[in-house]
Parts: structure tokens; sequence; C-alpha cells
């Protein structure tokens, strides 16, 4: 990558080396486990033009989310997320909401539920058919300005377009934004959800790193995105999801923009997130985070003690891969989404079973892959505890809990 996909501008810095790894969400059937991987390189550097960190665009959407194994739905904690928003998003009895990147439904059927019109816009055919099997009409498809004006004309203008974790999937980041701004009507609004790069970089969410995101905002980076495809930033609101995200509120109209920007955009600039300085020992704390995951593991193993994992997030085959974990460290893991039972792990290529498993086999620990929902998982594997058990949780450092 020579240039910025947001700016054009050629001076990009390094942030961090990941080395190489496979897509994260191509999980491997046991027929694939003799079949050879494709391995990309992962790093991260910064324009220091626009501040935009971004990956090299070396795996497409299509490659990522025609079949997808992420099923929003089974975060309870995500799903009341979305209930909440939904709630005091102001909707009328006649407005019309679209949601792009709507997944399962996870969101949108709340909507339905309070019998007001909506569309979703997802890529992935078998996710879609899950919202679709929700009562929650979906189309199939990557948003482009293209889809976005035939969306308008078939439908009418949107009220209310939300991107939830969307708006760092996508390469055409001037396009996807052209496309929210073609569904939108000329008074509407548009609520972005994306991961917070001030988050990231001080909380050492260096596993949230993966091909499937192609790019990290800062409030500053994320208005340039916007004004880009003809939105203006109008408010941020900091939110806790994901380890700390930001919900960009923008319109096609320039209106009063809430202090709310100004304050958070303070607290990038005194992170030095604006300029190099903020990046610099960035690499080198992600360095310490391998090394004490890696240590622990190996001293349990020599100990006799047996570690298995909970989850199979996308940010934990980064990790996994990252610190060369393998099934002789981390026997297996487990996930709440059938679709990945009986599968492998890309790269690491550790067994994914159920969940009931770890109470069948009773671990001395369990590593906590989704350690952004520590909250919710804390409460659903409080059973660990009935046999001495421990939770493990390796991100932002290495905390092992009773």
């Amino acid at each position: 990558m020579s240039t910025c996909r947001l700016c054009g501008s050629a001076s990009l810095a390094g942030v961090v080396d990941l080395g190489a790894t496979p897509p994260c969400e191509l999980f491997l059937t046991a027929e694939q486990l003799d079949l050879p991987e494709v391995t990309y390189p992962l790093r991260l550097r910064v324009c220091t033009s626009c501040w935009l960190a971004q990956l090299p665009p070396l795996i497409t959407p299509e490659e990522t989310f025609t079949e997808y194994a992420y099923f929003s739905s089974y975060s309870t904690s995500w799903v009341e997320h979305a209930r909440r928003f939904v709630a005091g998003a102001g909707l009328r009895p006649d407005s019309f909401v679209v949601e792009v990147a709507s997944n399962d439904g996870y969101l949108l059927r709340h909507v339905v539920e309070r019998g007001v019109r909506c569309l979703g816009i997802e890529p992935s055919e078998n996710v879609g058919r899950a919202a679709a099997e929700k009562g929650v009409p979906t189309l199939t498809a990557f948003l482009s300005p293209e889809v976005g004006a035939r969306v308008r004309a078939e439908h009418g203008p949107a009220d209310l377009v939300v991107a939830n974790n969307v708006y760092a999937h996508v390469p055409d980041v001037v396009g996807f934004t052209q496309g929210l701004r073609a569904l939108v009507a000329d008074d509407g609004r548009v609520s972005v959800e994306v991961q917070h790069l001030l988050a990231l970089i001080e909380g050492n969410q260096y596993d949230t790193i993966y091909h499937e995101h192609f790019q990290y905002y800062t409030v500053a980076s994320a208005r340039r995105a916007l004004e880009s495809g003809g939105l203006h930033l109008v408010d941020v609101e900091p939110l806790p999801t994901h380890g700390g995200s930001i919900r960009l509120w923008a319109t096609p109209r320039e209106a009063p923009v809430s202090r709310r920007v100004d304050d958070v955009l303070a607290l990038e600039k005194a992170a030095g997130l604006h300029e190099l300085s903020g990046y610099r020992d960035f690499a080198a704390r992600v360095a310490k985070v391998r090394r004490d995951l890696l240590r622990f593991l190996v001293d349990a193993a020599d100990a006799g003690r047996t570690v298995v994992g909970y989850g199979a997030p996308g940010k934990g085959n980064t990790l996994l891969n990252h610190c060369g974990v393998r099934p002789d460290l981390l026997a297996y893991t487990v996930d709440r989404n059938p679709y990945k039972h009986g599968r492998f792990t890309p790269g690491s290529r550790i067994p994914i079973l159920p969940p009931e498993r770890i109470a069948e086999d009773r671990p001395d620990y369990v590593l906590v892959l989704p350690w952004n929902l520590r909250d919710e998982l804390v409460e659903q594997l409080s059973y660990v505890r009935g046999w001495g058990g421990r939770l493990v949780f390796p991100v932002p450092r290495l905390e092992v809990v009773a």
C-alpha cells in the first residue's frame, strides 16, 4: 500500500507488524486441515496527513462476507445494546429505517417489533437468511452509491440509516459513505458505530487488528471520511462496546455541532493521535502482551494444568496466530454459535466445541478470547469457580481472576 485510501497521501508510517495470518473468519472444516492456508501480512500503518490508520486491501469484502461466521445475536449484551439504541432513536410510526450490514437482524428486529418500516442491507447470504427468518426484510448486497440509489428509488429515503461495526470493513471508504448519503433523506440522520482508535491504542487492543478491518478511526479521521461522501459530523457518543467505540451522528446538511465532538478531539490530541508520538510505543506494548500470554500458557502446560478457550471471535484468531498458540497450549475453545462447532480456528487450528464441554472437562483455566464482553462472560462462566477453575483475560494485560 503506497497511498492513503482516504486522502491519497503517500506519507504512511508503520504502527505495528503482526506477521502474516489467514483471514480471521475463515474457520476450517476437518477436511480442510490437510490443505494449505493462504496467509497475508498484517501490518498497520497510519497516514500522517489525515491520520487514518489502515491495512492494505489484501483481501476483498466478497472473500470474507459472502458466507460469514459471525452472528450478532449470540451476544446477549450486544442485542441489549441494540434494543436500547432503537428505544432512544426517536422513531415515529411513519419512520423508515435502513441498517447497513444488518447481520442476523439483531437490531432491526427491535424496529420490527415497534411496527416501524425497515430494511436491512446485508452482504452475507447465510446471516441475511437468518434475519429474514426473524421477519426482518433484508436485501443481500454490498452497499455502494448505486445500491444506495436503488434502495432509495424503491423504498424512499430513510429517516435513519444505521451502520454499526461496518465502517472499518470497507476498503472503498468514499464510495461506501456516498452510499450512506444516497440512502438517507435530506433531513435524515446517519448513525455510525465503530471502534475508537484511541481505545485500541491505549488499551493494547491489537487483537482487533485483522484483515477484514481495513481502517481504524479517530474522530478526526472519521469526520474527514464522512465529509468525503457528503455527510457532516454533528455529534459523537463514546461507547463501552468492543473495548471502546464511538457512535458518530451525521447529517446531509450542515447543522450545529455538539461540544462532545471537540471534547473527544481534544482527548485524541492529548494522546498524541494527531501526530506520530501517540503511536511510537504501541508495538513494544503489543510484544509484552504476547510474551506474557505465552509465558502463562507454557508454565501451565509444564505444571500439568489444563487450559481451554472461551469464544472463537475474529480478534481471538489474531491473538492466537500472533502468539503462536497451538493445541498443545490451548486444547480447544468453545463458542455459542453452532456454525463454528466441529470447525477449527484459522492458522492455529484449535478445535471449536459447544460451550457445554467446559463443564464436562472442568479445566483449570479458561482463556477468554472475546475479552470485550468481560462483564457478560464473567457471569456466564461463574460456574467455573465451582471446581476451582479460573478465568484468564489476555488484553489489555494478562489477568487471572477467580
